[in-house]
């Protein structure tokens, strides 16, 4: 077994782990990235980047659809779901290129395998990758950074199989359009999927235990998209059960139990997108004083765990799994390796984005969660109908909408619902990371006509001051 020596080694070839490897590197530590599979991670490969490639496709579908409307005539468009795949496979490679060719800028050493703890050495930390060809090799490293990240969460009663049971990877590359779709979980990716494919044509079903969709977003976003999703035809089956699932052919038939009743669905294909778990295992982490609970890494700030010289970021590392939470944790990681005094990041900052139809984006406090603090609230809401620029694009369905403390007039939380919502909501994140109060955000000037004249409207709301609602 050859031995390399690094003083930083990082685990997973994510947004979160090539981010870190980066950093690093920048900051002059010598550098070793392990990744078993592909450099980009999940997010890249079968994640954040190809649904939305495909998400974007469904809304070019839909606007041709509608041309109408705009004074346009087209004929019926008719999908080439291979392309359309192909399109997104290609994107993913492109930017996974993209990550090899700065690993080798920043003269970060990339091992392909299998990475795990060994027996602690003398000088710092041991880490094996096992190759696929069988063969070992051993890095010692002062620190090194876990960032694994997670994957789907599998229920036995469905066993993906590729064909009538798909997880999402499956429902990434799909040689046909089902005919008739039932989705498990309405969590983010099953919401996303539910507007792709109910976009596609198929009849789409979504069956969530809970009494919401996308269960972490305030009550009056939720409601507002699930009406959404069922005025395009999306059935939503909240606060149910499968009590049986029986394969019939080539597809299923589900007994249902919910608050309403009994319920029985037949599907062609059953999608599970029930959440995640952690990948902490085969790590060796037994031996070393790193606390794992719920499939998830236990850390503290600047994602320490109880070893003083490893570190764990991004999706492995618990909520919220987002890749941009995972690459902020990364750099700020590595900066506390380095000896720099970074800022520990701020969960309540992290902003997070849904791009289902329509788009949801928010950052912060959800009027729920503001009111359990016990703080006075103002909250302001202005809906995209009464902005000129969304009538002009033809996409009113949607608001923002802002809670403010009263008497410090801090940002607490912001919420949209809309068309390319996720493109604004960074402003909103600016002003809280600026610490920024409602005075400055009024008396900012927006431009006009732009979607977020809304933001603007909204923060004038909160404080009866709204000029065109």
């Amino acid at each position: 077994m050859t031995t390399s020596t690094f003083d930083v080694t990082i685990i997973g070839g994510g947004p979160g782990g090539y981010v870190a490897a980066i950093r690093a590197a920048q900051l002059g530590l010598r550098t070793a990235l392990v990744e078993k599979e592909h450099l980009g991670g999940i997010c890249l490969n079968w994640g954040c980047i190809p649904t939305k490639a495909l998400l974007r496709s469904a809304d070019v579908l839909r606007l041709i659809r509608d041309s109408a409307s705009f004074g346009i005539q087209c004929a019926a468009p008719t999908v080439d779901l291979a392309a359309v795949v192909k399109r997104s496979r290609d994107i993913s490679a492109q930017l996974q290129r993209g990550v090899k060719h700065l690993m080798q800028k920043n003269g970060v050493q990339v091992f392909n395998g299998h990475g795990k703890l060994g027996a602690p050495a003398a000088s710092g930390l041991n880490v094996i990758v096992e190759q696929a060809d069988g063969s070992s090799q051993s890095l010692q490293t002062k620190d090194l950074i876990l960032a694994t990240g997670a994957r789907a969460r599998s229920l036995p009663m469905f066993p993906v199989d590729g064909q009538s049971v798909w997880s999402y990877k499956e429902a990434l590359v799909p040689t046909s359009v089902p005919k008739s779709l039932t989705i498990i979980g309405a969590g983010v990716i099953g919401i996303e999927f539910a507007s792709f494919y109910r976009a596609l044509g198929s009849e789409v079903h979504v069956v969530e235990m809970g009494d919401k969709i996308l269960a972490s977003e305030d009550v009056e976003v939720s409601q507002h998209v699930a009406k959404a999703l069922q005025r395009d035809g999306i059935h939503l089956h909240l606060g149910c059960r499968i009590q049986e699932a029986k394969k019939q052919g080539q597809g299923w038939t589900l007994q249902l139990e919910g608050a309403d009743g009994a319920k029985t669905l037949q599907a062609d294909v059953v999608l599970v997108a029930a959440g995640i778990v952690g990948n902490t295992e085969k790590l060796g982490l037994e031996s070393y004083a790193v606390k794992v609970e719920n499939t998830h890494i236990i850390t503290q700030d600047f994602s320490a765990t109880g070893h003083p010289h490893i570190y764990a970021i991004g999706d492995v590392a618990g909520a919220p799994w987002l890749a941009h939470k995972a690459s902020h944790e990364a750099v700020i990681c590595v900066e506390h390796i380095a000896g720099l005094k970074p800022h520990p990041l701020c969960a309540e900052r992290i902003p997070a984005c849904i791009y289902s139809h329509p788009q949801v984006a928010h950052v912060g406090l959800t009027e729920e969660q503001a009111n359990a603090s016990g703080r006075t609230l103002r909250i302001g809401k202005f809906p995209l109908a009464a902005n000129g620029k969304a009538l002009a694009m033809g996409s009113t369905d949607g608001f923002v909408k802002v809670i403010f403390d009263d008497q410090s007039g801090e940002l607490l939380g912001a919420h949209m619902v809309g068309d390319e919502v996720t493109e604004l909501i960074q402003g909103y994140g600016v002003a809280m990371q600026l610490e920024t109060t409602e005075a400055e955000l009024m008396q900012t000037v927006f431009a006009h006509p732009t979607l977020s004249e809304s933001m603007h409207e909204a923060v004038l709301d909160a404080y009866q001051r709204a000029l065109h609602y």
